[in-house]
C-alpha cells in the first residue's frame, strides 16, 4: 500500500537544508568577521597576566570590572611602544581584534599603548615618589655642592634638537669648557634604561678618559607622557647612586619630574642648567679684580700698622751702642779672670792633698791586715770541710747492702711472672684443646660453631691438641656418646729448683 512506511524509509536520516562547515572553516569565518567588523579599536583597561617570552613577544590581558580580553604585542611592535607595560597599569591599547582558531579564542593585537589619562600617570608617579622618598633618596643631606669651575661638563641628552645647542652656546659664552655628550633617546620605549646606563657610564669611565666634574641631564618640554622616562625608578636610582654632582633640566619651568627630587640641583631649563654648571667669565674677572683690590688695601693697612708699631717700639728702646760697649767690657774682664783661674785651682788642690797625706795608712800595713784575715778564713774553712766529710762517710756506712735488695726484687718479679704465665695458659685455646675439645673448620678455613652450618658430605678439618685431622660429614644426628669417667689430670712435676727464701733486709 502507498500509505505504509517501509523499514528502509523509517531508518533513513532526515535531510536538512543547513550547510555543513568544518572546524577550520567556521574558525576562519569568525576571524574574518571580527577583523572586518571592528578594524582598529582603542581598548581601555588594566594590564594583568603580563608575560614576556624569549622570542620577544609579550602576552597580556586587559580587564575591567566586568570582563577580560586577551592581548598580544608582537616582537616588532615592542620597540615602538611609548611605555613599558607592567601589571596593574591602567592603559589605553590601540590595535585590531583577531581570533586564534586553535583555541577558539579571540584576542587584541596591540601596536600602540598609552596611559589611560593624566590622572593615572600622576597616581603612578606619586606612588613611586612616596616609595623612593621613604628610602631616603630625596633627602637634602645627600645633595652635594657643585664645583666652582669644572674642567669637563658631561651632558646626558638627545644629540638632536635645540637642548644640546643651547647648552653648548651658553657654556661657550660664559666660560668655555670641555663638553662631553652621551647621546640617549629622551622618550619612548627603552629610553629610561638608556638614560640610567648613561649616568652610570659617566661615573665608570676609565682613567684614560676625561671624567666630568658635573653632569647635566636635560630634555626639552613636552607632555606628561613624553617626560615619563624621567619618572622611572631605574633613572631615579641611577641619579641617587651617581658620585658626580648632577643637575636636572627636564621640561619647562613648570614641569616637575622625579629626577628633580633626586638630583643635586634642579634647573628650570637646559640653558639655566648650563649657567649653574659654569660661572660667567666676566663675573669671575670682576670678582677677582674686586678681591685683588681689597687684598691690596688690606696689605697696605697691615704694613702701615706694623710701621707705626715699629716706630713706637724704637722710641722706647735704650741706647744700643752703650749696651754693647758695657757687654764687651764685661766679656774682657771674664776672659782675663778665666786665664788665671786654672793655676789658682791647682794650687788649692795641691795644698789640700798635702794636708791629707800624713793621715793616710801605708799600703804595707793594709796588705798585712788582709793577709792575716785570709789565713784565718782558710783555717776555718778547712775545719768545716773535714767535719762535712766525716758526716757523709757516717751516712754512707748506714746505707743497706745494695746486692741483697736487688736479689729480693728479682725474686718478687719472677713470682709475678710465673703467675701471669699460668693465667695466660688457662685462657689460651691450646689449653681448651688439651682438655679434649676440637676445633672444626670448613673448606674455607673459617671456624664452624653451629651444627646447622654443616651439610652432609662436607669436608671438614678438626684441630686437636697434637695436630689436625680431615673429616667427612654424614647426615643425621650423631649417636649419644657413652658416659666415660673423666680422665684424671696429671699433676705438674714439682719444680726441682729450691724455693728462694726471703732475706731479711738490713735495718741500717
Amino acid at each position: 500500500m502507498r500509505g505504509m512506511d517501509t523499514p528502509d524509509a523509517r531508518e533513513a536520516p532526515a535531510r536538512s537544508n543547513a550547510p555543513e562547515f568544518t572546524v577550520s572553516e567556521i574558525s576562519g569565518a569568525i576571524k574574518r568577521t571580527l577583523e572586518g567588523e571592528f578594524g582598529r579599536v582603542r581598548v581601555r583597561g588594566e594590564i594583568t597576566e603580563l608575560k614576556a617570552y624569549p622570542s620577544g613577544h609579550i602576552y597580556l590581558a586587559l580587564k575591567d570590572e566586568g570582563a577580560k580580553i586577551r592581548a598580544i604585542i608582537w616582537r616588532f611592535a615592542v620597540p615602538r611602544l611609548s611605555l613599558k607595560p607592567e601589571n596593574g597599569m591602567e592603559v589605553i591599547a590601540t590595535g585590531k581584534v583577531s581570533a586564534y582558531g586553535e583555541r577558539s579564542d579571540y584576542q587584541l593585537i596591540i601596536d600602540r599603548i598609552e596611559f589611560a589619562g593624566e590622572g593615572a600617570l600622576l597616581a603612578r608617579i606619586e606612588q613611586l615618589r612616596k616609595k623612593l622618598g621613604a628610602e631616603g633618596l630625596f633627602d637634602e643631606a645627600r645633595k652635594r655642592p657643585l664645583p666652582l669651575l669644572p674642567r669637563v661638563v658631561g651632558v646626558v641628552s638627545s644629540e638632536k634638537g635645540a637642548v644640546i645647542q643651547d647648552i653648548r652656546t651658553t657654556i661657550a659664552r660664559r666660560f668655555p669648557r670641555h663638553l662631553l655628550l652621551w647621546p640617549v633617546p629622551v622618550q619612548g620605549q627603552g629610553a629610561a634604561e638608556q638614560i640610567a646606563a648613561a649616568i652610570r657610564g659617566f661615573s665608570r669611565l676609565p682613567a684614560g678618559l676625561p671624567r666630568p666634574d658635573v653632569l647635566i641631564v636635560a630634555r626639552g618640554g613636552g607632555s606628561l607622557e613624553d617626560l615619563m622616562a624621567f619618572n622611572e625608578e631605574v633613572v631615579i636610582r641611577a641619579v641617587a647612586e651617581c658620585p658626580i654632582p648632577l643637575i636636572s633640566a627636564v621640561g619647562h619651568e613648570t614641569d616637575t619630574t622625579l629626577i628633580d627630587f633626586a638630583s643635586d640641583r634642579r634647573a628650570p631649563t637646559p640653558t639655566a642648567a648650563a649657567e649653574l654648571a659654569v660661572p660667567a667669565r666676566a663675573d669671575l674677572l670682576a670678582a677677582l679684580g674686586q678681591t685683588a683690590t681689597r687684598l691690596l688695601q688690606s696689605g697696605q693697612a697691615l704694613l702701615n700698622t706694623a710701621r707705626l708699631r715699629l716706630s713706637r717700639a724704637e722710641a722706647r728702646m735704650p741706647d744700643l751702642p752703650g749696651l754693647v760697649g758695657a757687654a764687651r767690657q764685661r766679656l774682657d774682664d771674664r776672659a782675663e779672670r778665666l786665664a788665671l783661674a786654672p793655676g789658682a785651682l791647682l794650687s788649692r788642690k795641691r795644698a789640700a792633698l798635702d794636708a791629707i797625706a800624713p793621715r793616710l795608712p801605708h799600703p804595707r800595713e793594709t796588705l798585712a791586715g788582709h793577709r792575716n784575715a785570709l789565713a784565718l778564713l782558710e783555717m776555718r774553712g778547712g775545719a768545716a770541710l773535714r767535719r762535712m766529710i766525716d758526716r757523709r762517710q757516717t751516712a754512707l756506712h748506714r746505707l743497706p747492702d745494695p746486692a741483697g735488695a736487688l736479689a729480693g726484687r728479682l725474686r718478687e718479679a719472677r713470682l709475678r711472672l710465673e703467675g701471669l704465665v699460668g693465667r695466660l695458659e688457662g685462657a689460651s685455646y691450646q689449653g681448651v684443646l688439651a682438655r679434649g675439645f676440637a676445633l672444626l673448620r670448613g673448606a674455607d678455613g673459617e671456624p664452624l660453631t653451629e651444627a646447622a652450618a654443616i651439610a652432609p658430605g662436607q669436608r671438614l678439618t678438626a684441630t686437636l691438641r697434637d695436630g689436625s685431622v680431615a673429616l667427612l660429614a654424614e647426615g643425621g644426628d650423631a649417636p649419644p656418646a657413652p658416659a666415660t669417667p673423666p680422665k684424671p689430670r696429671r699433676k705438674a712435676p714439682p719444680d726441682p729448683r729450691p724455693e728462694p727464701k726471703p732475706e731479711q733486709g738490713s735495718l741500717l
